[in-house]
């Protein structure tokens, strides 16, 4: 017969190890725990360098739709050939025109000439780069103004516009892009001739 003793000795070896198992678990499930969290913050930060990339393309588009506007008689000087921003070849020592003015600071907002930090722009996102078409000539005449950037990580292929296409690696689903189109209508017309007289 087993003694009081011995009985409480085995009561506690036998406490002791269900006590370790209990501890291993719990640093199981916190560990996996600690590992959904990390890459939850490595999603939320993903997300939001894409909004504030979003944002910064939402303030460049407008800013040349305004240009644009503000200058509707001389609309079609407006359109490039190649995109603005990133690798442009851009000739701005001497703009001759308030377009090629407006598309020299746009190009240079498109660089992030608007924030630097130690000698290098930070202030656009990555890759950007800006197109402006003509797509209809005649009156209503329409322009599109497009932004295009590199995303961090891969979605759908951006539709409506070819600006950037093909210019953030083979994958075209890292490209993003943002267009507004600008319709100008004919504010007078000649009575004679019905000839637009005042854009």
């Amino acid at each position: 017969m087993l003694s009081i003793g011995h009985a409480r000795r085995g009561t506690a070896w036998r406490s002791r190890g269900v006590t370790m198992l209990e501890v291993l678990i719990a640093i199981v499930i916190l560990t996996i725990g600690l590992l959904g969290v990390a890459g939850m913050q490595a999603q939320m930060q993903n997300a939001e360098v894409e909004a504030y990339q979003r944002a910064q393309a939402i303030v460049l588009l407008q800013d040349m739709v305004d240009r644009i506007n503000s200058n509707r008689r001389n609309a079609a000087t407006y359109v490039t050939g190649t995109p603005l921003g990133t690798d442009s070849d851009i000739d701005c020592s001497a703009p001759a025109t308030v377009a090629a003015k407006d598309q020299c600071a746009w190009d240079a907002a498109l660089r992030g000439a608007a924030e630097t930090a130690g000698g290098v722009q930070l202030g656009a996102m990555n890759g950007a780069r800006g197109c402006i078409s003509n797509p209809v000539a005649v009156m209503p005449r329409q322009v599109v103004v497009a932004v295009a950037w590199q995303g961090v990580s891969p979605t759908a292929v951006p539709g409506g516009t070819d600006c950037g296409k093909d210019e953030f690696g083979a994958d075209d689903r890292f490209r993003r892009a943002m267009l507004a189109s600008i319709v100008i209508g004919c504010l007078q017309n000649n009575p004679a001739t019905g000839v637009c007289v005042t854009p």
